[in-house]
């Protein structure tokens, strides 16, 4: 089976059929790069083609390039991954020179080295189709579009319209694509899409890329243009601001595309080849690939799902709690055309969580991202209320008022009478063991903890908590309900912080620790960036505010003190309690915590924080290892207490959770790339120095005396 299908028809037109053998979409894999190989001879040996068609014979288009393959190409094979690369685009670029017409006939989405072929073509005809989807999303995954995507987008946009695009891995709709230009024509289905294609290979007998005609000019002008120059001397710096110098790949495409725009094709083609080798042999594409690719897919597909309960679909949801939380999850629930009745101790607090919707809604109709339509059909499903009456029939109650066991166990005794018959009760805890809150519950097995992240309408993730008693049955529909609303679950088992809420403690406190040893605060937060932390913890422990921070470390205090365990005072601790105390800051809600917040202008750090400065000398790369290993140390301890269940859950939940390095590929891959051995040896050297918070756990001391590679 060829991975392509060549026919010629009575016109002398060569349809070439992608359709990679034993796969749901096409790859640039081995198969595909030895039947192109093929189908070049084959052209080369006969003159009489007219014309050439790309089509697909998969719902897709083409998907783009192999990441299995992608994720084993190891330094040392430099030298090859670079000639092959240059073969295929070789191959490419000999069927884009012949000077006979060459039409992509798009049948649905190209992505990555799909949407490249797309790009070889003279001409470009799409499938009309809201779904479909354009552009070279490689940089996400620590990649460069290596089959020509740089040199052809710049070519054909501008480096000022294409930089955007390539270097943040923009996905355009077909109606985004044809108005810059990149698809040139359409039709309504694959029928008109061949006619169409044909008849423009016959009124066009002989063609050239557009960029391949003698004085073709880059749109917008090169390098050395004004305008361009003005923008490149400060694209680098505003890039490095960007990245923190944590992702080599926008850096590579920004280079790529400036030195490619200064020479030939063939030249420009070679550069970019040049940078997709060091990429691709590179550790942070492995590590992004190994996470966002293989890991998400496996999370769609169900990993952490229990397996043989059919699918369920979640009708009618009660939200409790009409607060910040409360309103985000109703937002995300209604917008996925699931009813909603949320309710409140007034009706007023209910309105006013609907409202919340209402907000996004209405920006988004400005934006013109959806029509005001949708956005009345979106708020219809809100039904604001304060009569638990109204939750009658639900078949999934979330609980997200203030974290107090009392009350969450005073409204879940409320609601738990009208849940639907097999009806799941969850609730939105971020610290509160779901074991402990499930005893208000007359069914514990119909029991278990969604917790999602704020903002909602932004946060991807939802951290789903089993308690004891939670049947299988309710842990697939809280898992169906999670994926149906758009977000990504990971399973985690019962403990106080669960996974996400622990570890994420464990990196602020160690900037309050860093303070508290006299460390300058704008050192403390600049080190946080470079480590590819989002925020500071400084400036996230504001936005958590001191004082549930503090209400979270008595609670836990006291439950550990119930077990005859004693938890003392940290040097972070004290710095809460301090500040709180003494100094009145209580966090950005209360308009003062570690920054001052001005109603005119930007924030700063607030200058009483000299209080603890005694300018302690301590290197940048010993704050980012901190930072770093306290969390990867704490996630791998949660994996061995069976918090959590997988590797996978691990690193995508640290990353959409918490924030951690995307570049890393999560907490504990980031321990697998520093090398075990290594690692070890680095948490033994950071316990002997800062205490027993970094000693590492037994199950890396194993792995590392098995000889694994990896945990």
């Amino acid at each position: 089976m060829s991975a392509i299908h060549y026919q010629k028809n009575a016109d002398n037109i060569v349809i070439l059929t992608f359709d990679s053998p034993n796969q749901s979409a096409n790859t640039m894999n081995a198969d595909f790069r030895d039947a192109l190989a093929q189908v070049v001879q084959k052209l080369k040996a006969d003159e009489q083609v007219a014309g050439i068609i790309f089509a697909s014979a998969k719902k897709t288009f083409f998907a783009g390039g192999d990441l299995d393959e992608l994720i084993q190409v190891q330094p040392e094979h430099a030298s090859s991954f670079f000639q092959m690369i240059e073969n295929l685009k070789a191959q490419l670029r000999y069927i884009e020179t012949r000077g006979i017409p060459v039409v992509a006939a798009l049948n649905g989405t190209a992505l990555g080295g799909g949407w490249e072929l797309a790009l070889c073509c003279h001409h470009r005809i799409a499938i009309r189709d809201a779904k479909t989807k354009f552009g070279l999303p490689e940089v996400t995954l620590g990649l460069l579009p290596g089959g020509g995507g740089i040199v052809r987008m710049v070519r054909l946009l501008g480096l000022q319209t294409a930089l955007p695009l390539l270097m943040e891995g923009k996905q355009l709709s077909v109606e985004k694509a044809q108005s810059l230009g990149l698809i040139h024509d359409l039709a309504e289905n694959e029928t008109e899409l061949l006619s169409k294609a044909q008849d423009w290979i016959l009124a066009h007998p002989q063609s050239q890329q557009v960029f391949d005609v003698k004085g073709y000019k880059i749109p917008g002008g090169t390098p050395s243009t004004p305008a361009v120059a003005q923008m490149l001397s400060i694209a680098p710096a505003m890039l490095r601001d960007k990245t923190k110098g944590c992702y080599p790949a926008p850096e590579a495409i920004l280079s790529a595309a400036v030195e490619g725009a200064q020479v030939d094709v063939d030249t420009a083609l070679r550069i970019e080849s040049r940078y997709f080798t060091q990429l691709a042999t590179g550790q942070i594409s492995k590590n992004m690939i190994g996470t966002f690719w293989h890991g998400l897919n496996a999370i769609k597909s169900g990993s952490g799902r229990p397996q043989g309960i059919a699918p369920h679909q979640t009708q009618k949801v009660g939200i409790l709690g009409a607060g910040m939380m409360g309103a985000g999850i109703a937002y995300a629930t209604a917008s996925k055309g699931i009813a909603v009745v949320l309710k409140d101790v007034s009706i007023e607090q209910a309105e006013k969580g609907k409202a919340y919707s209402q907000k996004l809604l209405d920006k988004q109709v400005s934006q013109g991202r959806i029509s005001a339509e949708r956005a009345a059909q979106v708020l219809a499903n809100i039904h604001p209320t304060a009569q638990a009456a109204d939750l009658q029939g639900c078949d999934l109650i979330i609980e997200a008022v203030f974290e107090n066991p009392q009350l969450k166990a005073q409204v879940t005794q409320e609601a738990e009478v009208f849940l639907a018959e097999q009806g799941v009760m969850a609730s939105n805890t971020s610290t509160l063991p779901i074991s402990g809150l499930a005893q208000a519950a007359q069914d514990q097995q119909r029991f278990i903890g969604l917790h999602f992240f704020s903002p909602v309408d932004k946060m991807p993730l939802v951290e789903i908590i089993k308690g004891k008693n939670t049947s299988a049955d309710t842990l697939a529909k809280a898992y169906d309900f999670v994926q149906h609303i758009g977000k990504t679950p990971i399973v985690v088992n019962d403990r106080r912080g669960f996974f996400t809420s622990r570890v994420f403690g464990t990196f602020v406190q160690e900037g309050l620790r860093l303070l508290a040893e006299g460390v300058h605060p704008a050192k403390i937060e600049m080190a946080a960036l470079k480590a590819g932390m989002p925020v500071g913890p400084l400036a996230i422990q504001d936005e958590v505010s001191l004082t549930l921070s503090e209400h979270v470390a008595q609670e836990a205090r006291k439950a550990l003190q119930a077990e005859g365990k004693d938890r003392p005072l940290s040097s972070a601790d004290e710095v809460i309690q301090t500040m709180i105390h003494q100094f009145s800051r209580k966090g950005k809600a209360a308009g003062a915590g570690f920054y001052d917040y001005p109603e005119q202008g930007k924030k700063q750090l607030w200058s009483g924080l000299s209080h603890w400065y005694q300018n302690t000398k301590i290197a940048e790369q010993e704050m980012i290892d901190r930072f770093l290993f306290v969390q990867a140390l704490d996630s791998l301890r949660c994996l061995e207490e069976g918090v959590l269940e997988s590797v996978i859950d691990a690193n995508v939940g640290s990353i959409f959770g918490i924030g951690f390095p995307a570049w890393t590929g999560g907490a504990l891959q980031f321990l697998n790339q520093y090398g075990l051995t290594q690692a070890l040896a680095r948490a033994q050297q950071l316990t002997a120095e800062y205490g027993e918070r970094f000693t590492p756990p037994k199950i890396l001391q194993d792995r590392v005396a098995a000889g694994a590679k990896s945990i």
